[in-house]
């Protein structure tokens, strides 16, 4: 980071596609937005598990409002927001639209638990399809009453021989199917009516079909296992809309804040003000964001930051809601309102992550659009091209060609992404690693150089004044009080450095005036009358007021690794401070374990002087070292390197480096608890300055992108074997569910391992 360079928080490239696929064939036409701040409604939509749904809300709601871009969803938890369309609308036609979907939606209330969906058999669809499987056990066991156990389970699946089924068995099934198909129904309606094929309608088609041929044993089963399998995607997303919750729960809902009089009194944490000073006691999780006025603890942040030992804070520190005070009494002043703080912003985020959905889920679903026409078309040749020229029988073909319907869900397929990064989103934020989304979830995986800052990088971002070096007749008193003139309105860390010293001296302050900034250089500013600047060894070259004695000065610091800072003045040299920077513990073990994980190339972007930065990147072993660059050289640097190498991230402070950032593949902030920025500026964000977190990172993307390819590979299979069984005429219709239907449990199981993922 060079000296004095000031930047804005980027506008980072977005990977997400402008179409919003459907889950199960089909794309609505959205684009995949932030859950918006400002809208006029929003409710819980109970069925609203999939991107498939989120396609036959904009169908149906959309129009009512007279604009489809007027709806937003939030899929996770289950919510849709009313952004805008015809103001005369009310919350009940919204409500009366939906449920003509067969789906249910109740006004959101903020603050209150919208997901009280019943659990268990309290929950209609659980209840119908448990009753469903229970109209089949009926069944069978009648089938078993009049045929015998043993002849049961050989024609169990061809009714009862030449006598036909029993209407009692014919009966139970049919209720099986009808119970099973309950909700299926009405979306494959609303299919039909769109002319647009789901596994809904696929599902309705194949019952159908198995009732017409008298396979009602098949058809029930058809029913009850893909009921089933809707079940396992709705668990799943709960799962998921759970590791969330769990983020929520860190924060306590009410606080101890002293009053006027010194008293203590608990309100709801919502309540409390910004400057309000509340009181944390041992064992107490913090409840919001502020500086401790009094006391001296331990803070457990590993809840917010995966650090495993708790940090000393005294008066003075911050502490951030969420962390858990071990062991003294303290008296906080807050400074961020409860819906503002750390915490929340984090939990925002995460909210918000799916809806960059990174390509391998894109390509799923986009795939699925063909996947499932291509079937049909495949199933209506299976059906009618044996009979019509090769002499096959057609309840024999029409047989095959239902079962060829039935595998053609694409259930396991589509369900095999989505639980999978949003449960990798999850394991990261409880790591202290905040992944602003899927599409930002496997980039770590691909990486194969990282770009890192200096300064808050790789060495701590805390410099100290080593050395005060008066030149002429000047004082070192005299060349600090002029450095602190200047840096006075800098929040630089060099600057700070000065600053701090400045304090520790007891230099007073002479308020320099007309302070302009020199980005990558310096500042320079009017004192007592005259103009004096201040700025880097670069800024002292193009003045071309060096001596030999000087530029031997400064270049004798920064071979041990010091920055220099140079004050003057049109007439003179006044003097030199050199400035320390100490590289970051583990830094070198760091760079170290990124080769391990077959980085190919680590640079060192810096606007410091190359004497210096060289001297920093030899103590840690960083490969290449490209210095004393301005804001638009580094992002000629990333430039250079991406087309060099291929993905490239770019690592820095959250606010400084913003422009490299941006033009990097992968932004990532260090340090993001103490900046009310960093989280907003990267693609990922270390909630600590703790570069072995990237290392975990990269580990972490890669084991999750194996995952999903593992689920994707399964799922494919599957069906790739039945297709095969169903031509040589070995497959049945029930098989063929329970396949689809065990895939999605294996799919969802082996995607929900990325909860567990430990640093």
């Amino acid at each position: 980071m060079s000296y004095h360079e000031h930047k804005q928080p980027h506008d980072h490239k977005q990977s997400h596609s402008d179409d919003e696929p459907s889950c199960c064939g089909g794309s609505v036409s959205a684009p995949a937005v932030k859950l918006p701040s400002d809208y006029r409604f929003s409710f819980r939509v109970e069925g609203l598990d999939c991107t498939e749904e989120v396609g036959i809300l904009r169908k149906e709601v959309g129009p009512l409002l007279g604009d489809e871009g007027a709806l937003s969803f939030d899929v996770i938890n289950g919510r849709m927001f009313v952004t805008g369309g015809d103001e005369a609308i009310t919350e009940d036609h919204v409500i009366k639209s939906v449920a003509r979907t067969g789906m249910a939606a109740t006004l959101w209330q903020d603050g209150a638990n919208n997901d009280d969906q019943p659990q268990g058999l309290r929950n209609p669809k659980n209840l119908m399809t448990t009753l469903s499987g229970l109209s089949i056990l009926t069944g069978v066991i009648f089938h078993i009453s009049t045929e015998g156990p043993f002849q049961s389970f050989l024609d169990l699946f061809q009714g009862h021989g030449t006598a036909g089924m029993p209407t009692f068995e014919i009966t139970a099934y049919a209720l099986a199917m009808v119970l099973g198909a309950r909700y299926v129904a009405v979306k494959a309606w609303y299919a039909l009516r769109r002319k647009r094929a789901d596994m809904n309608l696929l599902m309705v088609v194949a019952v159908t079909g198995a009732a017409i041929i008298g396979e009602w044993f098949e058809g029930a089963m058809v029913t009850f296992l893909f009921s089933l399998s809707l079940a396992i995607e709705s668990w799943s997303v709960g799962r998921a809309r759970k590791a969330i919750e769990a983020l929520l729960d860190l924060t306590p809902s009410t606080v101890f804040v002293k009053n006027k009089d010194g008293n203590v009194e608990q309100i709801p944490a919502s309540d409390v003000n910004v400057g309000s000073i509340f009181v944390v006691r041992p064992g107490d999780k913090v409840p919001l964001d502020g500086v401790i006025n009094t006391g001296i603890t331990a803070i457990d942040q590993a809840p917010i930051t995966g650090e495993s030992v708790p940090v000393s804070r005294a008066p003075g520190d911050d502490i951030y809601a969420g962390t858990i005070n071990q062991d003294g009494l303290i008296e906080v002043k807050s400074t961020k309102a409860a819906s503002d703080t750390t915490l929340s912003r984090i939990i925002r985020m995460v909210e918000e992550a799916h809806s960059r959905r990174a390509n391998v889920e894109q390509w799923v679903e986009k795939f699925s659009q063909v996947y499932t026409p291509a079937v049909i078309v495949l199933a209506l040749l299976v059906f009618t091209i044996p009979p019509l020229f090769f002499e096959g029988l057609w309840a024999d073909w029409l047989y095959r060609a239902l079962v060829l319907l039935v595998i053609a869900c694409p259930c396991a397929l589509v369900i095999s992404t989505p639980v999978s990064i949003v449960a990798a989103l999850a394991s990261s934020a409880r790591q202290g690693v905040l992944v602003k989304g899927g599409a930002y979830m496997e980039q770590p995986a691909r990486l194969k150089v990282l770009a890192f800052d200096k300064t808050g990088t790789i060495t701590q971002g805390f410099p100290e004044v080593v050395k005060i070096l008066p030149f002429g007749k000047h004082t070192e008193s005299e060349v600090m009080a002029h450095a602190v003139a200047l840096e006075n309105m800098s929040t630089h860390p060099l600057a700070r450095a000065i600053l701090g010293h400045g304090v520790t001296l007891g230099i007073e302050n002479l308020a320099a005036t007309d302070v302009k900034m020199l980005p990558g250089k310096g500042v320079v500013g009017t004192i007592n009358d005259q103009l004096f600047w201040l700025g880097s060894h670069r800024l002292l070259v193009e003045k071309n007021q060096a001596t030999d004695e000087i530029e031997q000065a400064c270049l004798d610091a920064e071979k041990n690794g010091n920055s220099v800072i140079v004050i003057g003045n049109d007439e003179h040299v006044c003097g030199m401070i050199a400035v320390a920077d100490k590289v970051r513990p583990g830094a070198a073990q760091f760079i170290q374990s990124l080769k391990n994980h077959g980085i190919e190339k680590t640079v060192m972007l810096s606007g410091d002087n190359q004497t210096t930065a060289m001297a920093i990147a030899a103590q840690v072993g960083i490969d290449d070292v490209r210095a004393e660059l301005l804001p638009e050289d580094k992002v000629t640097a990333i430039k250079e390197l991406g087309q060099q190498y291929g993905t490239i991230a770019m690592i820095g402070d959250g606010v400084n480096d913003a422009p490299a950032m941006a033009e990097a593949d992968l932004a990532i902030a260090m340090g993001a608890m103490g900046s009310d920025t960093a989280i907003e500026v990267a693609d990922i964000a270390l909630m600590t300055d703790d570069l072995p977190k990237i290392s975990w990172l990269i580990g972490h993307s890669r084991r999750t992108l194996g995952i999903i390819r593992e689920n994707i590979g399964f799922a494919l299979g599957v069906k790739i074997i039945f297709v095969g069984l169903t031509f040589l005429g070995y497959a049945s219709l029930w098989g063929a569910i329970a396949a689809d239907a065990g895939a999605s449990l294996l799919v969802v199981a082996n995607g929900l391992r990325l909860l567990k993922s430990k640093a």
